[in-house]
């Protein structure tokens, strides 16, 4: 006679398991399996939220232990889902299953802290086939491509993403979720909660957004794994992504190419640019303007650091050279933006499995799917969108800069990475003007070393109009940003007390009959709108100024030695000036009355619009002294004639200087 005993609980399987397959624990190595199970209990009750409710209870830890060397969650599994099959026996199936598992980790020298649902080793025969037995014959090639195996896509997946590879993750995770699902795809609830998921998969010491981003990345190219919000299942037919891979491969590079096109003409961020030219295809489609501007290279022009002359490169010297009509003129305006050629592949197939989404999303209504389905269309075409948008981030990397010597034809390219998470044209010009390559601000002393330097001076000055041509076309100058940044640099060189040494003068214009430049300026502050005007070299501009003063008419300050005047007074003894004779002005003094309530304000305009000029003059000892006039009818206070006395004594006042009664 036959009597088969079948365990109350999952728990009491643990014990039966553990008997019959493994040696009792030695004493001495108790407190290694206490520590162990302590691990797992911190890491769920450190990350509850990414691991089910109850794994974060002191019971869950006290289950680890009676398990101890096989994860709960494995037991729980056996004894849950797989128990529902007609054919699995919950004692001898566990304790055949387990015999397999085990036997091949330690063939292995798995070194899993735990048995656990991610570490079983479905690629082999006999745990192959001792799963098969209960399942389905159809579940062979379901294994096969997308769970486990020398040619799985998980397999794939972890290979080439070392961050995944590091773990096995995928492979992990899509032994878990197959664990978990296989025996119930014909149950109202499918599927496993992420959750569980990553409950199989996540040791001590891993990070359990490793195996969400390794399941999503499955999810996406797994042909018999379907998902419906967090739960996911793996199923006997294939899914929509089946169809999805399918039209995918109908789509050709042109198509592909022409969607990334329509991609990058979306982007509006332009940085520090003026303006963005999104993917030309011939170089006549790139406007010719004085202002700097960024040009996105298309997919077909991708860079490559390894070789000499790199399709990016090639298609960026068209544009360079030519515009629509003829040569371009403003070359120092421009910059180029390319992919990396390692990385187009990437983008591209990208670009096809979004369209792919995209045209099953058009068709929905006549491929007659369920809602699951209509929800997992939904979720991968915004998933593989975001996908498209972000590899194109990841691509373009390369920027081309060109630049010359001068006097010299040829056209130097400087290829240098810019990478980072912001828009493409941010990131470009913020790697620009740290390289000094685009300028948003110039300097007027900057300015002046480019006019003595090159040099650009055109005699004794420079049309403002020739001189921005002069920095929009030449690829030796600086490429400033826009005729504004070079507006700026005038007035901040015309505006310097040290414009002889440091900067220049500002004229509006030159009258060729006087030979005088007119209008002309320094040391001073100007406004200008636009690019018009004339700047002057320092020791034309101060010549003519000393040329003007000494023509100006003089009035007389010192009267001719005699008698004494009527009124008694007699004349101080100096030098007789002429009727054509003029007085040179050398000193100057000047008293004002200050807001004491606006102190500041009023004494940094009298710094600017008197004294500045005053310094400017060429030799000139400036001296400036505060008078303070201060009287309180009621008296000052002690505390108020102590704290002003000190701080008068600190600022080192006149001697003389304090309180009186009067």
């Amino acid at each position: 006679m036959e009597a088969s005993w079948k365990p109350a609980t999952a728990d009491e399987g643990f014990e039966i398991v553990r008997r019959r397959l493994f040696e009792p624990i030695q004493p001495d190595l108790v407190r290694e399996r206490d520590a162990v199970a302590h691990r797992f209990a911190e890491l769920y009750r450190a990350r509850r939220a990414e691991f089910p409710p109850e794994c974060a209870e002191a019971e869950y830890e006290r289950r680890i232990l009676a398990s101890y060397p096989i994860h709960p969650e494995l037991f729980d599994r056996l004894y849950g889902e797989w128990s529902t099959l007609e054919r699995f026996q919950r004692t001898r199936g566990v304790l055949r299953l387990m015999a397999s598992v085990i036997y091949e980790l330690w063939r292995r020298d798995d070194r899993s802290l735990l048995v656990m649902p991610g570490t079983l080793p479905i690629d082999a025969s006999p745990v192959v086939a001792e799963l098969t037995n209960y399942l389905d014959e159809a579940w062979t090639p379901v294994i096969a491509t997308d769970v486990d195996g020398e040619n799985a896509l998980p397999l794939r997946l972890d290979s080439e993403n070392p961050a995944f590879g590091r773990y096995s993750a995928t492979r992990r995770v899509a032994r878990t979720i197959f664990l978990g699902s296989a025996p119930i795809t014909e149950s109202a609830n499918r599927g496993i909660d992420d959750r569980r998921v990553k409950l199989g998969c996540v040791q001590p010491g891993e990070a359990p957004a490793t195996f969400g981003d390794a399941l999503r990345r499955l999810a996406n190219q797994a042909l018999y794994l379907s998902t419906d919000g967090r739960r996911s299942w793996y199923g006997l037919q294939q899914t929509v992504t089946r169809l999805a891979t399918d039209r995918a491969a109908t789509f050709g590079d042109d198509h592909v190419d022409e969607e990334l096109r329509r991609r990058l003409l979306a982007i509006r961020e332009t940085g520090d640019f003026m303006r963005l030219h999104a993917a030309p295809t011939t170089a006549t489609e790139v406007g010719d303007e004085p202002a700097a501007r960024l040009v996105l290279l298309g997919p077909e022009h991708p860079h490559s650091a390894k070789v000499e002359e790199s399709a990016a490169r090639r298609f960026a010297a068209e544009v360079l050279n030519a515009r629509s009509g003829g040569p371009r003129v403003h070359r120092n305006m421009l910059a180029f933006l390319a992919a990396d050629v390692a990385r187009v592949e990437e983008l591209r197939e990208a670009a096809r499995t979004a369209l792919a989404w995209d045209s099953i999303h058009r068709d929905r209504d006549s491929l007659r799917l369920d809602s699951v389905q209509l929800a997992q269309i939904e979720t991968r075409r915004r998933e593989w969108n975001d996908t498209v948008d972000q590899r194109i981030g990841e691509a373009y990397q390369w920027l081309l800069v060109p630049s010359a010597a001068p006097g010299s034809p040829d056209v130097t390219w400087e290829a240098t990475r810019a990478s980072g998470s912001d828009p493409l044209a941010v990131r470009a010009s913020r790697r620009l003007r740290s390289e000094e390559a685009l300028i948003t601000a110039y300097s007027g002393a900057r300015l002046r070393m480019d006019l003595d330097g090159i040099p650009l001076w055109r005699g004794d000055r420079v049309d403002v109009r020739d001189l921005w041509g002069f920095y929009s076309q030449y690829l030796y100058l600086p490429r400033l940003r826009d005729a504004s940044v070079l507006v700026d640099a005038i007035a901040d060189g015309v505006g310097l007390v040290t414009w002889r040494q440091d900067g220049f003068a500002y004229a509006d214009g030159f009258d060729e009959a006087s030979q005088r430049f007119i209008g002309l300026r320094a040391g001073e502050s100007i406004v200008l709108a636009d690019p018009v005007g004339l700047l002057v070299r320092s020791d034309a501009a101060e010549a003519q100024i000393e040329a003007e003063r000494a023509e100006r008419p003089r009035s007389p300050t010192e009267t001719p030695t005699g008698p004494p005047s009527p009124g008694g007074d007699t004349a101080r003894p100096g030098r007789t000036t002429g009727p054509d004779e003029e007085t040179v002005l050398r000193r100057f003094f000047g008293a004002v009355e200050l807001d004491p309530t606006r102190l500041s304000r009023d004494a940094s305009e009298v710094g600017e619009a008197v004294v500045a000029h005053l310094n400017g003059l060429l030799g000139a000892e400036v001296r400036v002294t505060l008078e303070i006039h201060a009287e309180s009818p009621d008296g000052a206070p002690e505390d108020v004639v102590r704290i002003v006395t000190e701080n008068a004594m600190t600022l080192r006042f006149d001697t003389g200087t304090g309180f009186e009664p009067h």
